[in-house]
């Protein structure tokens, strides 16, 4: 846009702009910036104006986005946390704030980590929403462009741009259902082997970790079934003879263990690490200083019995 388009154009619209592409719908736009459905009607008839494209168009299901809307989405997410960076103050009071911190998170880490940040916000920030998005295939360049606050799961290194801390390391335990005939003897190595496993494949790619501690050692087992997410095992789990080796937290969170004996697994699987990762632009924000204490806070309360949670929280 020119310097002089710019001058003329009410920046109050790429607010209005946001709300409309983020709901594909007027009406719900209008909520969401606490204005009536007309007003957020003549909105876009003035964004289309002065975007000379429809930005918003007829689909099967209702609204979708047009290719111009789609280019232009990832900018304005941008721009429009640099301008609330830029008008931020230092001091930043949970109990007023007011919007909604977006996280991806894998359901594992969600079923785990969830309930206690939640309870955080009821007590610190209670007119703040969460929202819980799956990674997808380009989680960095989410948090790069700001549609995604931080992200939680099993990151080994901070990539470039991004900063990263520890949260807790996790164990694995192995579930078999109550009555499972497995349950009759003490399981060995080879008896675990022996037996039919599921597995939980988030992303499709690469072995689980038990088949590369196996590969290390020359075993192989039978992976009978792979699911996408760790609910649909459990439940799997529970109505079969399937053995499931998973995340203690997830354990405790996702199954009704009266349905289940929970074992260690006859195989040293040792621990690893769940770390929290956040763009490097966001280091110094006062909001999400408090954002990343308090997700640093809802871990460590996490029960202890299967986690060494990490030192205090640092800049």
């Amino acid at each position: 846009m020119r310097e002089a388009d710019l001058r003329r154009a009410d920046l109050n619209l790429l607010v209005a702009l946001d709300a409309l592409l983020e709901e594909r719908n007027v009406t719900r736009a209008a909520q969401r910036l606490g204005i009536s459905q007309p007003a957020a009607s003549r909105a876009l008839g003035r964004l289309r104006a002065l975007f000379s494209d429809a930005l918003l168009v007829d689909g099967a299901g209702g609204y979708v986005l047009s290719a111009r809307a789609e280019e232009v989405r990832p900018q304005l997410r941008t721009i429009l946390g640099s301008v609330g960076e830029l008008l931020d103050s230092r001091a930043f009071d949970p109990k007023a704030a007011t919007g909604r911190v977006r996280l991806l998170m894998p359901d594992l880490q969600a079923a785990a980590l969830t309930p206690g940040l939640l309870a955080l916000l009821d007590r610190e920030a209670p007119s703040l929403d969460l929202e819980i998005v799956a990674p997808g295939a380009n989680p960095i360049e989410a948090l790069e462009q700001g549609v995604a606050d931080a992200m939680v799961g099993l990151i080994d290194e901070a990539p470039a741009g991004t900063q990263r801390r520890r949260l807790y390391d996790e164990t694995l335990v192995t579930l078999l259902r109550a009555n499972h005939p497995a349950l009759a003897r003490k399981l060995t190595l080879d008896r675990y082997l022996a037996l039919d496993h599921i597995v939980v494949s988030v992303t499709g790619v690469g072995a689980a970790p038990v088949d590369e501690v196996l590969a290390r050692m020359g075993r192989t087992r039978r992976v009978k079934l792979r699911v996408p997410n760790f609910f649909a095992a459990v439940e799997i789990a529970a109505r079969s003879d399937l053995v499931m080796t998973l995340p203690a937290s997830l354990a405790r969170a996702a199954a009704d263990m009266r349905r289940f004996v929970s074992l260690p697994p006859p195989l040293d699987l040792g621990r690893y690490s769940m770390s929290l990762v956040w763009h490097a632009r966001q280091q110094d924000s006062p909001r999400h200083l408090w954002l990343r204490r308090a997700i640093v806070t809802a871990a460590t309360g996490m029960s202890s019995a299967d986690h060494r949670v990490a030192a205090t929280p640092r800049r």
